[in-house]
């Protein structure tokens, strides 16, 4: 218990509190925790973004030559249908 008292007034959550804006408007802003926060979310998205990657890229090509083929198909139809 007395770890956690110690950590805490280490840390001064209050502090802490101030310190952190996110404004919102034309542009998008973050500032102190939140900043962090969102940081490090983006990372552990590019993580999991690039481990998905490896694990479908042998078939990636197949999946994107299939994707044309079927966006050409229904461009053809559509075309046909109105003349």
């Amino acid at each position: 218990m007395d770890f956690a008292r110690r950590l805490s007034s280490m840390l001064d959550s209050e502090a802490l509190a101030r310190g952190s804006r996110i404004r919102l408007g034309k542009d998008v802003r973050f500032v102190g925790v939140p900043a962090i926060l969102i940081g490090v979310a983006c990372i552990v998205a590019a993580a999991g973004a690039m481990a998905v990657l490896k694990k479908v890229a042998p078939i990636l090509p197949d999946t994107l030559r299939e994707a044309r083929e079927l966006w050409r198909t229904i461009r053809v139809d559509r075309r046909e249908l109105n003349p």
